[in-house]
Parts: structure tokens; C-alpha cells; sequence
């Protein structure tokens, strides 16, 4: 039905209100529907505070639940966490037919809610715009299956693919709005992790800075694979209530940091994939890992990154010593290249974001036609 889609997206639309703030749980919408006019609607605000379910639910009387459509983006939850189960507001109020985007992939729940709502002679609908409800919560999804962070890969570079000049100047490549965008990608991640280099140079804060509203500071995580990162630079003398981590080689003297990760060093340097478990252990859900060329080579070769946002400013730097957004030894052969799907492209001012998700395979293909 049309009608379904429509109040869906709008479920979907009011979900993600909750981005940045929902961590570790998912991005949650819900609408109440009767008689074809929306009654209620709610949306995960924050961890620990109420579910989309029940924040709707208490904006209208308990008759008018009973018999009403509920649309919601995400199973709802069966057992007991830092709330009740949702599961339990509709075995009382009732409604005649309830409209899940998708099954929730929390090993807890997992199709225990549906299983239950339909037990109780509930009619339950599933897969409703499913494949736009999972890209909503690909963070929460990738957590919950494997227990490892999700990881976006993100940089600002010219036309010609440099993100510094040949002298290592970097500020600013792309315009105010394209910044703002990143502010908003490190609001939406628990982590972000940078390389001691360009700690070093850029001396950036690593911190959530928004325009009229708050943000979530990420965890700022420096991989310091050779040994040279200093405790005056910027990230450590910035927003002292936010941690800083350094993820260096075993034994690292780092008296500066509020929590050191001893890692393997391997032929690509600090062991990414080691990492990323260690952080998944710790909790972290999501990493935002902003540069430099040889971190996000490290990244990108090791199969740790699941998405890419590349920002191109409309500018040609040039120079066969400046800096390129991917760096490291590169590939041999053509094949061998990472590869992307689903490309889409935004404009941000004068700039363009480029986001694309890994395969997590190599290309493969080789050019039959030699052209």
C-alpha cells in the first residue's frame, strides 16, 4: 500500500533525529496510525532514555492504541536493558497491525519480538523499505553480527587527488559547508583515528564542533606507528574531557594519553585489523578514521574500511611531492584495485562528497579489450 511506504519513510526520516546520540543502540522511529490520520510518533533520542515505541505511545490515550497501525523501522525489543521491552506496550494497548522495516539483528531480540507479537494474535508485517532501514543502522547492524567497530574512511582533497601541498600545507582544502559535513560524520562515530603525522602537522583538535547545536565528541584515537607523536600537540591540550587514546607499538612510552593500545607492526605498519578487535572490545561501535595518506593505506589494504566519504574541492594543487589521499606501496596490477558500489555523490557549497561502500574484494577484471 502506499500509504504504508509513506508513513515508513517518515518513520525513517524522524529515526534519524537520533544520530550520534542512540550509540550502542540503533536509530529508532515510530508512527501511529488511525483511521488514515498519524496520532503519535517517536524516536530513539538517546541511550537509556525511552524506546521510538514508547515515546509514541505515551502521546496518546490507550484507546485510541488499541485497533490503531504502528509503523516502526526496527523490531522491537523483547527482553529487559536499560528499558522495559517494547514488546509489552503493544501486548496492552493492542493495535490491529503492526509494520516493521526489518528484524532486528541483536542476537537478543532477532525475531523474538515478531514471534511474540504474532503469538498474541498481532498481525506483524516485515521487510517493509528493509533495504533503507538497514543502511540507517549499518553501524548498530555490523556491531551486533561481529562484535567489530564499523569504519569510514574520510578525506578532502583537490581535483587532482592531493591533500596538502608539495610544503604540507592542508588549510583549508574544501569550504565551510564541507567542514560542517565532517563535524556532523565525527558526531555520527564513536571514534576517530588519525595518524601521529598528521597530528604532527596538521595539529588538529579531533573534536565535534556544530553550528546551533550540540554535538557528540568521538573518542580520538592516534595510530603512532613510528614512535613520533609528542604530548603539546593540539589533540592532547584540547577539550581535556575528551579521551585521547594512542594505539602504538608495544612498550610505547606515551605518559601523555589517557588510555595506550600495544599493537603488532607488520610490513604495512600497525597491525588495523588487531586494532579494530581491541576497539570493538572496548565497546567502540564505529571509527572515523580521517588520515593521513599512509593511515588510510593502512586502512583501505588491510579490508578494515566498509565506507568511504571522499570530499573533492573544486582546486588543482598539483606537485609530484604532494600528498595523495591513499599512500603506501599502492598495487602492482590493475586488478588488484579495491572496489566500491553504490556511488552517490552530494554537494556541499562549491564541494562534492563522494560515498561508496568496499566489496571487500579486489576488481578482478581485466581489460579484454586492451582499451
Amino acid at each position: 500500500m502506499l500509504a504504508d511506504h509513506v508513513y515508513m519513510n517518515r518513520a525513517l526520516t524522524i529515526a534519524k533525529r537520533g544520530r550520534g546520540w542512540t550509540s550502542p543502540n540503533p536509530m529508532v522511529g515510530c508512527v501511529i496510525v488511525r483511521d488514515g490520520v498519524v496520532i503519535a510518533e517517536g524516536w530513539h533520542q538517546r541511550v537509556g532514555m525511552p524506546h521510538a515505541e514508547a515515546m509514541a505511545c505515551e502521546q496518546c490515550p490507550p484507546e485510541a492504541l488499541q485497533g490503531s497501525v504502528v509503523y516502526v523501522t526496527l523490531e522491537p525489543c523483547a527482553h529487559y536493558g536499560r528499558t522495559a521491552p517494547c514488546t509489552d506496550l503493544f501486548l496492552t494497548h493492542r493495535p490491529a497491525r503492526i509494520v516493521i522495516a526489518m528484524e532486528d539483528p541483536n542476537p537478543h531480540v532477532k525475531g523474538g519480538g515478531i514471534e511474540i507479537l504474532r503469538s498474541a494474535g498481532i498481525t506483524v508485517e516485515v521487510g517493509l523499505l528493509e533495504k533503507e532501514a538497514a543502511r540507517l543502522n549499518e553501524i548498530f547492524i555490523k556491531y551486533s553480527k561481529t562484535g567489530m567497530p564499523w569504519v569510514t574512511a574520510k578525506c578532502a582533497m583537490s581535483l587532482d587527488g592531493k591533500i596538502a601541498t608539495h610544503t604540507g600545507h592542508s588549510r583549508w582544502i574544501t569550504g565551510m559547508t564541507a567542514r560542517l559535513a565532517t563535524h556532523e560524520l565525527r558526531h555520527a562515530h564513536d571514534a576517530i583515528l588519525v595518524g601521529s603525522r598528521t597530528v604532527h602537522y596538521d595539529r588538529p583538535r579531533l573534536t565535534t564542533r556544530l553550528m546551533y547545536k550540540e554535538g557528540r565528541n568521538p573518542v580520538r584515537i592516534i595510530l603512532d606507528a613510528e614512535g613520533i607523536l609528542e604530548g603539546n600537540r593540539d589533540a592532547f591540550q584540547d577539550t581535556p574531557d575528551v579521551p585521547v587514546w594512542v594505539a602504538g607499538k608495544k612498550n610505547g612510552d606515551y605518559p601523555f594519553a589517557d588510555e595506550v593500545i600495544d599493537l603488532p607492526v607488520n610490513a604495512s605498519g600497525m597491525d588495523m585489523p588487531a586494532l579494530m578487535a581491541s576497539l570493538g572490545a572496548r565497546g567502540v561501535t564505529s571509527v572515523l578514521i580521517e588520515g593521513g595518506g599512509e593511515t588510510l593505506a593502512s586502512a583501505f589494504f588491510s579490508g578494515v574500511v566498509d565506507k568511504l566519504c571522499f570530499f573533492i574541492a573544486p582546486k588543482i594543487i598539483g606537485g609530484r611531492d604532494a600528498v595523495t589521499p591513499v599512500e603506501g606501496k599502492g598495487i602492482d596490477h590493475m586488478n588488484e584495485a579495491l572496489h566500491f558500489t553504490d556511488l552517490t555523490a552530494q554537494t556541499y557549497g562549491e564541494d562534492v562528497c563522494l560515498e561508496a561502500y568496499v566489496t571487500h574484494e579486489t576488481s578482478g577484471r581485466q581489460d579484454a579489450a586492451g582499451v
